[in-house]
């Protein structure tokens, strides 16, 4: 009998399942928000994933629910659930992906290591929290927030006015999220798959550069990570993995402090971009785990192929035409490199494709990926 999952959302992580699932034999389907997305080859239904009965007669057919991206409302989880579908992520877990102030009152609960924190409603409480933690903050929207999007460092509470006039506006109450401004020399990440009987797979903690707020380099697995920060990192997934009841892929962003302190940053419950060093550079790719775990399969090797990989986002992409008309002159100048384009078309910013190149030594190994990235822009 062949397995059949449903990918609610088609953007570029369901389809860098599609290879996986071919070669799983598991029969993919996605419910695409529109025409011609980046999971379009795969694409079974096009549809709006905010309307339960629109997912549901997309998930009758399937064994599994899983997702491109955290934002399915828990309503139509909840209906999903009660049909009898299997979620997984499941709704319980994912409110956690969907609220970050959820996450963080949770992640203390289980006692995880976070910046300081507080939920604010005024511009009053924001600015007691800013005298209380030198003058400078973080402020973030709960719900909804990408790649830099939805977050802000302030120095003042007015500086959040427009935040707090649309809360009002929304005349449901509700807060803001506001953390400490972390002195951390680094950004790492830490992934991990969890099936629903438990099972859990962990992946080298890898060290991630930003730039403008969204990822642009990672660097598997980081550099200088002694036994115990990877023991810890390790820890950190596990625990988080196990006390939300996650299923499928874990990502847990992490700021590595000055002090020598890892603190949780970001949570994603989906393949993650800094997970896609693993196509090329482990021995089961993300993508692939991330099958396996949703329905229930044992788990695969998360080990490294080669002691370095190094992932490149391409970022923008050039100026005019598309990514197709530089692959000749990429391919044949870095015949060592990983390409992986996303069928969307470039403007500045957007993530179009990455690069990964792995090898022995990672200054070379850095090197090497960045100039076949730059081959695809201006």
């Amino acid at each position: 009998m062949v397995l059949r999952v449903g990918v609610v959302g088609g953007g570029q992580l369901a389809r860098m399942m599609i290879a996986p699932a071919v070669e799983l034999g598991v029969d993919l389907r996605v419910l695409a928000e529109e025409e011609a997305m980046a999971a379009s080859l795969a694409a079974s239904a096009v549809g709006d994933y905010r309307d339960a009965d629109t997912v549901l007669a997309f998930a009758r057919d399937v064994d599994v629910v899983t997702f491109d991206h955290e934002h399915v409302p828990q309503d139509v989880l909840a209906a999903l659930v009660q049909a009898g579908i299997a979620v997984h992520p499941g709704p319980g877990a994912l409110r956690f992906a969907q609220d970050k102030l959820v996450m963080r009152a949770r992640l203390a609960e289980l006692g995880m290591p976070q910046p300081d924190w507080a939920a604010v409603s005024t511009t009053v409480e924001l600015q007691e929290f800013l005298d209380e933690h030198g003058g400078r903050a973080v402020v973030k929207t709960p719900r909804g927030g990408y790649d830099g999007k939805g977050v802000r460092v302030v120095s003042a509470a007015s500086e959040a006015d427009d935040w707090f006039a649309a809360l009002a506006e929304d005349a449901r109450g509700g807060a803001l999220l506001v953390e400490e401004l972390v002195d951390f020399s680094r950004e790492l990440a830490q992934q991990v798959a969890r099936r629903p009987s438990g099972e859990v797979a962990v992946y080298p903690v890898v060290e991630t550069v930003q730039r403008d707020g969204v990822c642009a380099e990672v660097l598997a697995p980081a550099p200088h990570a002694g036994d115990r920060l990877r023991e810890v990192a390790a820890g950190i997934g596990v625990a988080i993995a196990e006390g939300l009841e996650v299923t499928g892929m874990l990502a847990v962003e992490l700021f590595e402090t000055t002090d020598e302190r890892l603190l949780v940053n970001e949570l994603a419950m989906r393949p993650h971009n800094s997970g896609h060093w693993s196509q090329d550079g482990s021995v089961t790719s993300q993508f692939e785990q991330h099958l396996r775990a949703v329905l229930d399969l044992p788990l695969g090797d998360p080990a490294p192929r080669a002691p370095w990989s190094v992932m490149i986002n391409i970022l923008g992409g050039p100026a005019r035409g598309g990514l197709d008309e530089r692959f000749a002159a990429a391919m044949a100048e870095h015949p060592d490199a990983k390409v992986h384009t996303y069928g969307k078309t470039p403007r500045p910013g957007r993530k179009v494709g990455h690069v990964t190149v792995s090898g022995e030594d990672l200054d070379d190994v850095a090197y090497r990926a960045r100039a076949a990235a730059s081959s695809f822009l201006d």
